[in-house]
């Protein structure tokens, strides 16, 4: 039976701390220079939703950055799911962090001698609004390119989303809720922080990798989720005018979750939203999301 604390408790390296007193030193270049990789996970219904794949994820990334985590992705699963046990979470937002831990003011990474591994566990509602389900939201295209394959690549979840915020920023002044971001090409990347599907006759469309995006969790689910239902997938290259003249778009992701949009740039997406793909596809991530097949049950 779960035990439900008044104050969330947040792992860091092992140990618990409640929220108001969980801390990481000012010297960890986590926090100087954004040097770490995390992962976004939910909770639906006592299931971490798809953890093995987050975790997995987040020790690619960690390779990539030649950052070495401290224990197994045995024992990191474990150490999500004690997490979520100690905090009696059924429904919560996961924010799983390792930075390269306690350095000194340079840049030399070997000057950090330990990693840490932070574990939040907080209920988060979906990141652009509960409601953009059914209403849907408006993005622009933002000026703010996705950074390229060969720089801070979005392959990587990193802890520096500069290049992200920038571009929400220009979204926020703009009076949008999000903006969609193009390579360094001019095709369509993703949004700030979540992945770009879109419908044209009956086939759904998403960008490659090689586009800068992120291979989000949330993504392959849905991939999956539509050639189950016999809706065709392809990932290629797609347009801006492509985008603009779909009859569905929808974002995906953990923080996300599903979301269609009604409006690009001041350009009306579709005749209704959700779209008929959108709905059928939301429908079924809605069915599975809490299946303990998909994931690890906590609670």
């Amino acid at each position: 039976m779960s035990t439900v604390v008044q104050e969330p408790l947040v792992y860091i390296d092992g140990e618990f701390y409640a929220k108001s007193a969980a801390k990481i030193s000012v010297f960890d270049h986590g926090f100087l220079y954004g040097d770490g990789v995390f992962e976004g996970i939910r909770v639906y219904d006592g299931v971490v939703f798809k953890l093995r794949e987050h975790v997995e994820r987040l020790y690619r990334s960690a390779k990539a950055i030649r950052l070495d985590i401290p224990m197994t992705v045995e024992d990191m699963i474990d150490s999500v799911v004690k997490t979520v046990r100690v905090n009696g979470s059924r429904d919560a937002y996961i924010r799983l962090v390792v930075t390269r831990g306690v350095g000194d003011l340079g840049l030399d990474p070997r000057k950090c001698s330990t990693p840490s591994v932070i574990i939040i566990v907080e209920r988060l509602e979906p990141i652009l609004g509960a409601k953009a389900r059914e209403s849907g939201v408006k993005l622009i295209i933002s000026s703010t390119r996705r950074d390229p394959v060969y720089a801070t690549s979005h392959e990587i979840k990193s802890l520096n989303y500069l290049n992200s915020i920038l571009a929400k920023l220009e979204a926020i002044a703009a009076g949008a809720d999000d903006a969609i971001m193009l390579d360094s090409r001019g095709f369509v990347s993703e949004a700030t922080a979540a992945n770009i599907f879109a419908v044209w006759d009956g086939t759904l469309f998403t960008p490659p990798v090689a586009a800068g995006i992120l291979p989000g969790i949330t993504r392959a689910v849905v991939m999956e989720i539509a050639r189950k239902i016999g809706i065709p997938v392809q990932e290629r290259d797609i347009t801006p005018t492509e985008l603009l003249t779909s009859s569905e778009v929808f974002l995906t992701g953990t923080g996300a979750e599903i979301v269609p949009v009604a409006m690009i740039s001041g350009v009306k997406i579709g005749k209704t939203v959700p779209g008929p793909i959108t709905k059928k596809i939301i429908d079924e991530f809605d069915r599975i999301k809490s299946d303990p097949a998909n994931g690890v049950k906590a609670l």
